[in-house]
């Protein structure tokens, strides 16, 4: 998470092999070629190494990764029955309205910095042997870095390759995969192509089991053990792999320590009501202050308030009225928006220093439920019991059976604009766009397009259809 503020740009290859961009207001492209890439710097201590691990969680801190992009896309794109969007930033527009181009600037920067993340872990992984004080911080190093790497394709893959459940994952082309630090000069070896949807989630699931058992329960502010099972349990879920996601989500469950807050309402407004203290729910998350870091959750979604001190937004994502449809009429998570200047915005990104939740441990139960259900099991806990649990922290009454499209519900209701709308459409086949100019879930137009800075100087790369 975003911690400290580093002058880490010596120890940072800004982007891989495939090009380097710079983002400016409006995330424009400023290309700059090869010979301007600055190399590596050498890791030759365990200091260093550690500096660089840091350094890969201040580029997964980035705005356009899971500082908030990263959600936003997944939110805003084709979702026009519960978004408004009504920005200024044409390459939003364009994705909310599924006419990207290949020059989208921020699937540009989105795909940047992944990599970027990708290629500081590289790094940190292959300088472990520099960690010398003991086995135990080795095993936390290797594993944080994996668990940024795999969580960095599972995020690729979601945005820039069809669904694992759209035709066949052995074929389809997903991302290229990167295992080791790409320094400079840049040689032919450098440019990869894309590696099938089913090896990057290979991969993915690879780092991701090795990044749980070697991280620690308890890690200060950074990732642990149950963030890597969460995550697991997230990829085996779009997998239809249910046995594994109901197992990872009862892991975290069970092991973590982690517990529901009992207010639904104090998930927010971090810093405005609770000084900056992160709530136990949130399992990964990203840490911002009034000194350093990025909530684009909150620059798009959220919206300066009168009588709500601390608030701030550009008012870009207006909250349809038939969004409120989904909720039942006594749910606490229905009254959780605010009417301003005649628009309805969420609350749950209104605070301009609020952490930004990558997940929470609400969406675990929710997971193990769906995954029980579908499968007719009861690990560690039956459906029913799960569902309710998330319900009556809503207000809502226990239900006396559950149906999938039930637990579906709750999914949306909990989760609702915190970047799962996308993921979620698609593994469950769900059209997006309106119900009178409906979206396929597996259209082209919902991918985006593999930026055409990368295709014009990596011709190993061929470019999702449509583009």
């Amino acid at each position: 998470m975003k911690i400290f503020n580093l002058n880490i740009k010596e120890s940072i290859f800004t982007c891989i092999a495939i090009g380097m961009i710079a983002i400016g207001c409006e995330k424009k492209l400023d290309l700059q070629p090869y010979q301007g890439l600055s190399d590596q710097k050498a890791l030759l201590t365990e200091s260093d190494v550690s500096g660089t691990l840091v350094g890969a969680y201040d580029a997964v801190s980035s705005g356009s990764a899971y500082g908030g992009d990263m959600m936003v896309l997944n939110d805003l794109i084709g979702n026009k029955t519960n978004i408004r969007f009504t920005g200024t930033f044409a390459a939003l527009n364009d994705a909310y309205n599924t006419l990207m181009t290949a020059n989208n600037s921020f699937a540009a920067s989105t795909w940047s910095s992944a990599y970027n993340t990708i290629n500081v872990s590289n790094n940190v992984l292959e300088n472990l042997d520099k960690v010398t004080s003991s086995a135990t911080r080795k095993s936390s190093v290797e594993g944080q870095a994996l668990f940024l790497r795999g969580s960095m394709y599972f995020e690729l893959l979601k945005l820039y390759a069809k669904a694992y459940n759209d035709g066949s994952p052995t074929t389809n082309l997903g991302v290229p995969l990167v295992l080791t630090a790409t320094k400079s000069p840049i040689t032919s070896a450098d440019y990869k192509a894309r590696a099938t949807v089913k090896a990057v989630y290979d991969q993915v699931i690879a780092d991701l089991v090795k990044a749980e058992s070697l991280m620690p329960s308890t890690n200060s502010k950074f990732a642990t053990k149950w963030a890597a099972a969460a995550q697991l349990s997230r990829v085996y879920l779009v997998m239809e792999n249910y046995t594994a996601a109901a197992a990872a989500a009862d892991r975290v469950i069970a092991g973590s320590g982690k517990t529901l807050t009992p207010e639904y309402k104090n998930n927010w407004f971090t810093y405005i009501n609770f000084g900056g203290v992160t709530p136990n729910e949130y399992i990964f998350y990203i840490k911002v202050s009034n000194q350093d870091g990025t909530n684009s959750l909150n620059t798009y979604y959220g919206r300066t308030i009168s009588g709500i001190t601390g608030s701030a937004g550009r008012s870009d994502m207006k909250i349809q009225a038939a969004h409120l449809t989904n909720y039942e009429s006594t749910d606490l998570r229905r009254a959780f928006f605010v009417i301003s200047g005649g628009n309805r915005y969420t609350q749950k990104h209104l605070d301009r220093f609020g952490d930004v939740p990558v997940i929470r441990l609400a969406e675990m139960y929710l997971t193990r439920a769906e995954a029980n259900f579908r499968q007719n099991t009861a690990v560690g806990a039956t459906p029913l019991a799960d569902v309710n649990l998330i319900r009556k922290r809503a207000g809502l009454a226990d239900l006396t059976t559950v149906t999938l499209d039930a637990i579906i519900n709750e999914r949306v209701t909990e989760l609702s604009l915190e970047g799962n709308n996308l993921f979620d459409s698609k593994r469950l086949k769900k059209s997006l766009g309106t119900s009178t100019v409906p979206i396929a879930w597996n259209a082209p137009s919902l991918i985006l397009p593999i930026p055409q800075r990368e295709m014009d100087v990596n011709k190993e790369l061929k470019q999702n259809e449509g583009y």
